[in-house]
């Protein structure tokens, strides 16, 4: 594949003259067919549910888009869940799935109806003394522990993560609820990230069915959904090979067959939980060149920076970068493309064979579209960005404004220095 930008340079130009760099700009028309392919690629189970990571992209007007093709609201925290409240998202729209969990925040999901999903046994006893008593339907996350593995070599190491219950407290946890009062249960697992094959889903599924069958045989628990979380993940590099919805949804839908319809088990709900995979590619951040150093090497420094996409300094991790009207152009110059932080890997790339860039070019950093604008933060006093939907009819539209000096300072309003900000 390629990596090619869902806009061009003459619409950049176009938008800057509204709406300055650097900004987020999302594909609506790329969103809306995704959404439809999950939608379709589950269709074979009729309770089947994609749970927004709200985590990955926590803006309203691209949530609401979502919804309308069935989808509800994957929340961790208060503030999410009052987003998710505030767009309509509330009772089974929300799966809660948090750790080291607030009471407060318990207390919120459990005001809003939400689908609370456990990250430890002791939660239990936790949430029943909030509540008063335990809701009717919960769930629990899983960690098997080990390193989780598939054909084509190691995925991940769940026995390193903080998260989830081990084999034996899942048994316990779910005699304990139903001991309490739980009739609906769930299990949730999230054992790989980003995975870019089609058989993590089909795997994981296998291991979370068979284990279902189990509880369910030794508990009497009554297994109602089976939430396969994130993890279907996005290639970032233009030589990778995106995933495939519908092959997963059928590599998903084979493994039911085999294990839960045998079992009597033919009325389990799908869940899952995709943040990257439903926004990632549907987002750019557009920034511009604004000098250039020669030095011990070449920079290109933009307008953007570590603020606006947190994951190159913080990961190390890949985004491709077009130059606008450049595309085509011989990459024949090596740049480390930085921003203005005072931190040295605040760089969208290093050693990067690029076009020769001008000051003045517009660089589209592709990809951004989850863990991008979310994950943003204020260090050395910078402002996050504009957030912008392309719409399907070309028509641009503001969807959460560039911040202002007076919200980096409105928190000190207690203060008597804020009086004396002139803004």
């Amino acid at each position: 594949m390629s990596k090619t930008p869902f806009v061009t340079k003459e619409q950049i130009e176009e938008i800057v003259k509204t709406y300055p760099t650097p900004f987020h700009i999302y594909d609506e028309k790329g969103i809306r067919e995704n959404a439809q392919a999950v939608k379709e690629a589950f269709a074979w189970n009729p309770g089947f549910k994609e749970y927004f990571a709200v985590k990955a992209n926590p803006n309203p007007v691209l949530i609401s888009i979502l919804r309308e093709y069935g989808c509800g609201c994957d929340c961790s925290s208060k503030t999410e869940l009052m987003l998710s409240e505030a767009i309509g998202a509330v009772g089974s729209e929300i799966m809660f799935s948090s750790n080291d969990t607030p009471a407060e925040e318990y207390a919120y999901a459990a005001k809003l109806g939400a689908i609370i999903n456990l990250d430890d046994i002791t939660h239990i006893p936790f949430v029943e003394e909030i509540l008063g008593e335990l809701p009717k339907t919960m769930s629990c996350r899983y960690n098997p522990g080990g390193i989780f593995q598939m054909s084509n070599g190691i995925m991940d190491n769940p026995g390193d993560s903080k998260y989830g219950l081990t084999t034996e407290q899942m048994f316990e946890a779910y005699r304990q609820m139903k001991e309490k009062g739980v009739e609906n249960f769930g299990i949730h697992a999230f054992l790989a990230s980003n995975t870019v094959t089609n058989e993590y889903y089909p795997t994981l599924a296998k291991q979370l069915f068979e284990l279902a069958v189990q509880l369910e045989k030794e508990t009497g628990a009554d297994i109602k959904f089976i939430n396969l979380s994130g993890g279907v993940g996005i290639p970032y590099t233009p030589d990778g090979t995106p995933n495939d919805i519908r092959v997963i949804g059928e590599g998903v839908r084979k493994v039911y067959e085999e294990v839960l319809v045998p079992a009597g088990m033919g009325d389990v709900a799908i869940f899952t939980e995709m943040g990257r995979f439903m926004m990632g590619p549907y987002g750019q951040l557009v920034t511009k060149a604004i000098h250039e150093k020669h030095t011990h090497k070449e920079y290109i420094g933009v307008d953007a920076c570590a603020v606006n996409l947190m994951r190159p300094a913080m990961y190390g991790a890949y985004h491709h970068i077009t130059v606008l009207g450049k595309e085509d152009a011989p990459c024949t110059q090596m740049y480390d493309v930085t921003g203005s932080l005072c931190e040295n890997n605040d760089k969208f790339a290093v050693d990067r064979m690029l076009p020769v860039i001008d000051k003045g070019d517009y660089l589209v950093i592709h990809d951004t579209g989850a863990h991008g604008y979310a994950m943003g933060y204020n260090y050395n006093g910078k402002l996050k960005s504009a957030e912008l939907l392309l719409k399907e009819d070309g028509s641009v539209d503001l969807i959460r404004r560039a911040e202002k000096p007076e919200d980096y300072f409105a928190t000190l309003d207690c203060l008597p220095v804020y009086n004396k900000i002139d803004f």
